[in-house]
């Protein structure tokens, strides 16, 4: 059974195939950065739209790189929530037109959960249960993954997404969007210690996260608000390096110290990451190291899985389609649907 994925809950659109045993055929993924950039961030009457122009060239470039007649595909798997809602729509009507010209099923697929089984696509090993980090730009949480379906949330930031931090940090510095990727690359040239963020509810007993007393320690620092600082920073490249190297090294500490916290107050030893900011070169570098110190396993999905893609819906719906876990087969779309 060949398996179509379609993902459009944000601003990328993405389609891919699964084989029979659910290897990767194709991967598709057409990101609309260029357009949402100059505003800062994602604009969503013009991610619908693009959405719109493009989902069925997106999905035949995905049919034809896999190889395959579009007649072969047995599953739908469309992502229906959480997300921006008319983002959501696009694909589920899609989906929902594709599945019933070829008469075929077509289930609906959590986004979050997407994430949560984006390790299991390429580590084969990667089994449940588990301690899954969803750390992207909508959605930072701690997840128990006992088996498929059968999932707890620990904790989940109370404000700002990291990845939305990032972003927000990046527009503060005049760096551009999407922040992310630019704060890594300033960071690879600044000082770690420079600044001495703080590391919210880094000692709370709770495994819930908050960055917008960080995001807003940065904002101080640049205006000179307070402390040794008496005038607002001259944001010359080195100290722009410095700022964000300190930002990010106090957002990677937060996030490892919480997945550290959890999985011994679980009594797990495994640790998946997933979402975009699972894909910032300072986060593995640093949960690698530490799973090797601490003689426990961390599973880091290749970049391209870690960021939104159709891969991890066709994934989870196809695991949820063999074990008839089909308790999302209703493709309302829900952009607050919980995981």
């Amino acid at each position: 059974m060949l398996v179509l994925g379609i993902e459009t809950s944000c601003d990328e659109t993405a389609a891919a195939i699964l084989d029979d045993t659910g290897e990767v055929l194709s991967n598709v993924i057409l990101s609309q950065i260029k357009l949402h950039e100059k505003y800062g961030g994602v604009v969503p009457e013009i991610a619908c739209r693009k959405h719109i122009e493009v989902i069925d060239l997106v999905v035949e470039e995905a049919v034809k790189s896999a190889g395959i007649d579009k007649k072969d595909i047995g599953l739908v798997a469309v992502t229906v929530g959480p997300g921006l809602v008319g983002a959501l729509l696009v694909g589920a009507t899609f989906a929902r037109g594709f599945a019933m010209g070829l008469g075929i099923p077509l289930i609906g697929v959590n986004h979050l959960e997407g994430h949560l089984f984006a390790g299991q696509m390429e580590h084969k090993e990667l089994r449940f249960p588990y301690i899954s980090l969803i750390v992207s730009g909508g959605h930072t949480s701690l997840v128990k993954a006992l088996g498929l379906g059968h999932y707890e949330v620990l904790g989940r930031t109370l404000d700002d997404a990291a990845g939305e931090a990032f972003d927000k940090v990046a527009k503060m510095m005049d760096l551009g969007y999407p922040g992310g990727p630019i704060i890594e690359k300033m960071a690879l040239n600044g000082i770690k210690k420079a600044y001495k963020f703080p590391r919210p509810m880094i000692n709370d007993s709770s495994f819930d996260f908050s960055f917008s007393g960080l995001k807003t320690a940065v904002l101080y620092q640049l205006k000179g608000y307070g402390g040794a600082v008496a005038a607002p920073l001259k944001t010359d490249e080195k100290t722009v390096s410095d700022l964000a190297a300190s930002f990010q090294e106090a957002v990677v500490d937060v996030l490892l110290d919480k997945a550290k916290k959890a999985m011994k107050y679980c009594g797990l030893e495994t640790l998946s990451i997933g979402g975009g900011v699972g894909a910032n070169g300072r986060l593995r570098e640093v949960f690698s190291d530490a799973a090797e110190k601490e003689g426990w396993k961390c599973f880091l999905p290749s970049r391209n899985l870690c960021t939104d893609n159709a891969v991890m819906i066709a994934g989870i719906g196809r695991a949820r389609f063999m074990e008839k876990k089909d308790m999302l087969k209703k493709i309302d779309v829900n952009p607050r649907l919980p995981l």
